[in-house]
């Protein structure tokens, strides 16, 4: 019997076509020194991003481009190999100084990328506690429900941020036995938070270690750009943290801090860590040097601020369904995935405005959404523009709000 390799792998893809969830990815080049603007290489006309997770524009700030140029210039492109072999360059080595620095911990370990970190770490970790439970909030990341997964501890899954389940959980299993708990700070499709102060309670009631995962909150919150565990005052009660250098601090990588016991357990036994190419000399300069910078600058927080708080009021007042978040993050509610698509690209199509859909298995299905990410470097005009234009779409598209869908995806 021939098997028809072509035939499955088409009718695959088919199948995402037909639930409208084919991934598009755009083709598009970021302008230096212009950002949000993008080209885009399939109309040849500049469009204005509005999905970036470089929230504060520091993928073109004018420190970290030197950083990177004077990095390759004295060390060379290339990391020679993975740790193991090639060693430290320096370079890494002095960032995971500063990102133990930022949050305040004894030791830190770079990985390649967020996801990397998260999927090594706590797959490592929840591997090595003998008969550990690990107790993960049901919206955390992809790259954290792979680690717990490729980890084989016992798990189980509280519901998203529920001090309540989380607590029964907790006291129905046996005390003796080592817990984790690991949850995010901003949950990315939401915008909400948690409430870390409270985990921490519940943590040290019932012998657990911490593991928060920073990602889209570093360099955003805090009066150094921490995250959010700094800015409500706990940075110190959570056992490790995670957090990643391709988002706010607009260059590309992932990080863990911890005591140094934790950091070395991770860095001797990681399989993430130890057979992957290091991060090159140049992404760590550069990832330093955005660090540094917002740890003594707040102007890009504050101006980012401002500006989720224009463009929510101007989305509000014209009536758009944008969910309720308390972060710089603003989801439009689509809830369809066929429509989602066809208003990113009409937006693209008419108005040269680039913002991608999400939808399943991102967020759940029914609650397919715009991502909308204001950032420093979108003007007032911008963001009158912006609102225009989804009106213009939505009212073409017959998409209005649906209170009780909001209400339920708050």
């Amino acid at each position: 019997m021939t098997i028809n390799y072509e035939s499955f792998f088409e009718a695959s893809i088919e199948r995402l076509k037909k639930e409208g969830r084919y991934r598009v990815f755009n083709d598009l080049e970021r302008k230096a020194g212009s950002f949000p603007l993008a080209k885009s290489n399939i109309t040849g006309r500049t469009v204005t991003v509005w999905c970036s997770n470089d929230y504060l524009g520091m993928g073109q700030h004018p420190k970290v481009i030197t950083a990177m140029a004077e990095a390759i210039g004295r060390l060379g492109t290339g990391a020679g190999g993975t740790r193991n072999i090639s060693g430290n360059h320096h370079a890494i080595v002095t960032l995971e100084k500063t990102v133990a620095e930022l949050h305040r911990k004894e030791a830190g370990l770079v990985f390649t990328s967020g996801y990397v970190a998260n999927e090594a770490s706590l797959g490592t970790l929840c591997s090595m506690l003998p008969n550990c439970i690990i107790y993960s909030d049901e919206f955390n990341h992809a790259s954290m429900i792979h680690g717990i997964r490729n980890s084989k501890a016992e798990k189980h899954v509280f519901r998203h941020n529920d001090l309540e389940h989380l607590e029964s959980l907790l006291a129905a299993s046996d005390p003796a036995r080592p817990k984790v708990i690991a949850f995010e700070s901003v949950y990315s499709m939401d915008g909400d938070i948690s409430p870390i102060s409270a985990i921490c309670d519940l943590a040290e009631k019932y012998n657990a270690i911490t593991y928060l995962d920073e990602v889209h909150a570093v360099g955003m919150y805090g009066e150094r750009g921490a995250g959010v565990a700094e800015r409500d005052g706990v940075m110190e009660r959570v056992t490790m943290i995670q957090g990643t250098l391709g988002k706010a601090y607009g260059v590309m990588g992932g990080y863990i801090t911890g005591s140094h016991a934790l950091i070395d357990m991770l860095r001797s036994y990681s399989p993430g860590f130890i057979f992957t190419t290091a991060l090159p000399p140049a992404l760590a300069a550069g990832a330093t040097a955005s660090i540094l910078h917002l740890m003594e600058s707040s102007d890009e927080r504050v101006a980012q601020q401002y500006k989720v708080g224009v463009m929510r009021g101007m989305m509000e007042k014209a009536g758009l369904p944008v969910m309720p978040t308390m972060s710089h993050i603003l989801p439009v509610l689509v809830a369809d995935p066929v429509l989602c698509k066809q208003a990113s690209d009409m937006l693209l199509s008419q108005f040269d405005i680039y913002v991608q859909p999400i939808n399943f298995p991102t967020v759940p299905r029914g609650t397919e959404r715009l991502r909308i990410t204001p950032n420093p470097c979108h003007t007032h005009a911008m963001m009158v523009e912006l609102t225009r234009a989804l009106v213009w779409v939505f009212e073409r598209l017959g998409i209005k709000a649906d209170v009780e869908k909001l209400k339920e995806v708050a």
